[in-house]
């Protein structure tokens, strides 16, 4: 059964409507590459369609009614949006949650070292990735340095036209005999993924020179990584061990791009799962008079299991849900576990897109393909379903009904052949309340690789599905 292609019922208006969208889009991914850079875009973007800071709410002893929007912000990394709907919160919301972080290169907290006059950086990988797509291409430092005074520097090198980038040296074809006969999972150790930052020696004192009765022009011990330090600290005004207490990311640098010659496509870091993210926050921030109560969850740490204090498997959206039945009624744990039971979600993430340079891996008749719309993935996991939470007929019957009756193309997908290997979503943690949870977002090429593709038209297809969803359900 295949299904049709989105471009094809576009016409000209709606065909505007798509690459104005997906340029919003494009722009925000740009902007937005660590977590903490998304939460500060959806706060802004939240105030400017008039959501109150929950926490303000509370402390003024303020209540909350019908058409009320209100936020929260968990340390900075995870956020929950709320437009309060015209049923008590105990009949349900309908929710659309997403994560914020991508596979990445973090810093270690002792990172800063210097080997054969070269000033390197040690990093930690984080998520699931192919070590040797990560060398020989410019990178950016995005992140923050919270100092022992309180205060928290931000970080961002790479990014400007001006800016310098860093980035992993790969070995010389004319050497890499030994190296290319090694597997994929082991042609660049992941200990050796050290981020190259400098190569200036800072000039010794010529008391000091003489005294060793050395040269004058021989740089002294760890002479480069003393210059890197005195710009940083010209600059940023950090010191070394402010690193003991920094969260810095090493990603990609540069914008995403418009991709194909008939620019159907971008290229970027972090579609996954930014490019299912910023279209939840959008149709959050755009549904106007909800039934029931819409509520968007944007969080961190999926890409390693969800696990932390602003991960899917922390109690903050719990406790957030909580928070606003007790401004809206009186409280009660019975009203809570109703809240969550009642409730429909879609967990919004990314898919395997079928590649035709890698068909062996898919099963045709149920693979994601550019252009057919936003994708349902009725179940994931691994091994046997191992991890997946796997909807109900019934909910995917209705949501059919949904995105029939709004016009909006979808497609039906796994992730990928029987065995052939599996992943996993937040779906089956906030399935643990009971209510009704799928995946649903958008297919992606080259997934978890410093740059993804996705298709434009998927794009504004999902934003068009999640926003009937919130309207409809």
């Amino acid at each position: 059964m295949e299904r049709p292609n989105a471009w094809l019922k576009y016409s000209e208006e709606d065909k505007k409507n798509v690459f104005d969208f997906a340029e919003k889009y494009r722009r925000f991914i740009s902007d937005c590459k660590t977590e903490r850079e998304c939460v500060k875009a959806a706060v802004a973007l939240a105030k400017e369609h008039g959501y109150e800071d929950l926490a303000d709410v509370i402390a003024r002893g303020k209540s909350l009614k019908a058409g009320d929007k209100v936020y929260a912000v968990n340390m900075g990394k995870a956020i929950v949006l709320f437009h309060i709907g015209e049923e008590p919160l105990e009949n349900g919301m309908n929710i659309l949650g997403a994560h914020i972080d991508s596979p990445r290169l973090d810093l270690k907290q002792n990172p800063l070292y210097e080997d054969a006059g070269q000033v390197l950086l040690d990093t930690h990988y984080y998520g699931g990735i192919k070590a040797y797509q990560w060398v020989a291409r410019p990178m950016a430092l995005h992140g923050v340095v919270a100092k022992k005074d309180g205060s928290v520097v931000d970080i961002c090198i790479g990014e400007e036209d001006t800016d310098p980038v860093v980035g992993i040296s790969d070995l010389l074809i004319h050497l890499a005999g030994e190296q290319m006969n090694k597997k994929a999972s082991q042609v660049i150790d992941a200990e050796d993924l050290n981020i190259l930052v400098g190569s200036i020696p800072e000039k010794a004192e010529k008391k000091d020179t003489e005294e060793a009765g050395d040269n004058e022009n021989r740089p002294a011990a760890d002479a480069a990584k003393k210059y890197l330090l005195a710009i940083l600290k010209d600059k940023y005004n950090i010191e070394e061990e402010d690193f003991l207490s920094a969260e810095i990311e090493a990603v990609p640098a540069g914008a995403a791009r418009d991709f194909g010659i008939d620019r159907s496509m971008i290229m970027g870091y972090g579609h996954d799962d930014r490019v299912c993210a910023y279209p939840s926050l959008i149709a959050q921030l755009e549904v106007s008079n909800p039934k029931h109560t819409a509520a968007c969850i944007l969080v961190d740490k999926e890409e390693i299991g969800s696990v932390g204090a602003t991960g899917m498997h922390s109690r903050f959206f719990e406790n957030m849900v909580a928070e606003v039945i007790d401004r809206t009624t009186t409280f009660s744990g019975l009203k809570l576990r109703r809240c969550f039971a009642n409730s429909n979600m879609l967990s919004s993430d990314v898919s395997a897109a079928f590649d035709p340079n890698y068909a062996s891996v898919s099963e045709k008749k149920n693979s994601a393909y550019f252009g057919r719309g936003m994708v349902f993935n009725k179940y994931t996991g691994a091994r046997g379903k191992s991890g997946s939470n796997d909807a109900s007929a019934e909910y995917m019957g209705t949501l059919r009904k949904v995105m029939d009756d709004s016009n909006v193309y979808y497609q039906t997908a796994e992730l990928g052949k029987v065995n052939a290997g599996g992943g996993g979503t937040i779906a089956y943690i906030l399935a643990n309340y009971g209510m009704n949870v799928i995946d649903s977002g958008i297919a992606v090429l080259n997934m978890h690789a410093p740059d993804e593709i996705i298709s434009k038209a998927d794009l504004y297809e999902t934003y068009k599905g999640y926003e009937a969803f919130l309207k409809n359900m």
